[in-house]
């Protein structure tokens, strides 16, 4: 079977995993299963993007084990081929909040210690405006100018609703004036959207999936993220700071915690804004239960953004039904 033969199986396959960039699909082939991996061309680009996911794949393999090999690449049309992880996706039997099996914590900040370790020359070319290594502020205020430009890219269609929901006019007023005082900390290769459903779990390892979103920048950033996106019990997201600190080197991890929740203090921002987007439009062709959970989800997003803004924490399921009325009667 040639690479474009199996691409064309991947296309009429009914069954398929799709996340907000790409859509997978498990293959046979007589050499074994492999994972086709197709662009969504009418994607929403909500996230800070630096390079291509299959060079961020061949500049890690050596010095990171469990990420998906890469068989080939195709530009036109364009979708990749990677060997197949057979196992259990971490959020179908360990969702958002709830504890993972201690293996993942450990593996987590293996993963994170060996991005790293990577020599800065073996990482993919930086292009010239990205901040330079060490430069903490100037990476924290490309996170946010990106969050900015959603805002103000979707406040013409979405400005009641943010208006509604409290989100301020200018949301990250907040934070601005706080990036030039985090912690210099020499930049690393960062996976950026370490969450459970990017990992999967199988004979007691976790492997990490989905590398679109790779960054060149400070490793307090990746923690804070995956702090953010993981949803951990306390104890465990205690466990895994703690670990993080003993197993990096100093450099990585130098800095009070105030960088840290800088860092979340952003995402949660980032969140309410992009998921208030991505969650109004998903409502359209849902089901009532599966609105029931989108809308609650939400709830909980901006609840934790109103936090940062210095807002009661108020928000209930019906206020956002009723503000959202229009894309559930759509």
């Amino acid at each position: 079977m040639t690479w474009l033969e199996l691409y064309g199986r991947a296309l009429a396959a009914d069954e398929a995993a799709a996340g907000y960039y790409n859509r997978n699909v498990g293959v046979p082939t007589a050499d074994g299963k492999v994972n086709v991996r197709i662009p969504l061309a009418a994607a929403d680009v909500m996230d800070l993007r630096l390079w291509r996911e299959e060079d961020v794949l061949a500049s890690i393999r050596p010095y990171v084990g469990r990420v998906p090999e890469l068989r080939h690449v195709s530009e036109e049309p364009r979708f990749q081929v990677h060997h197949f992880i057979e196992g259990r996706v971490l959020d179908s039997f360990s969702p958002r909040g709830s504890s993972v099996p201690v293996n993942v914590l450990g593996d987590v900040v293996t993963l994170m210690d060996q991005l790293v370790r990577i020599p800065p020359e073996k990482a993919p070319e930086v292009p010239a405006h990205w901040p330079a290594s060490g430069d903490s502020g100037g990476f924290g205020r490309l996170l946010a100018g990106l969050t900015r430009d959603v805002h103000s890219t979707y406040g013409g269609q979405y400005g009641e609703v943010f208006a509604e929901l409290g989100i301020p006019a200018d949301p990250l007023a907040v934070v601005e004036s706080r990036w030039d005082t985090l912690t210099p900390r020499p930049f690393a290769v960062l996976h950026a959207d370490l969450h459970r459903k990017n990992m999967i779990v199988a004979d007691g390892v976790t492997w990490f999936l989905d590398w679109e979103l790779a960054l060149w920048g400070d490793p307090m950033y990746e923690i804070g993220i995956h702090f953010h996106k993981m949803d951990y019990p306390e104890d465990q997201r205690a466990a895994v700071l703690r670990r993080w600190r003993d197993t990096l080197p100093e450099q990585s991890t130098v800095g009070p915690l105030e960088d840290l929740d800088l860092y979340m203090a952003h995402e949660r921002i980032k969140s309410a804004i992009v998921d208030t987007v991505r969650y109004s439009k998903q409502l359209t062709d849902a089901t009532q239960p599966e609105r029931d959970f989108l809308i609650g989800r939400l709830v909980k997003k901006v609840n934790a953004a109103r936090r940062v803004w210095g807002s009661p924490e108020d928000l209930t399921p019906q206020r956002v039904a009723r503000t959202l009325a229009p894309w559930l009667e759509a």
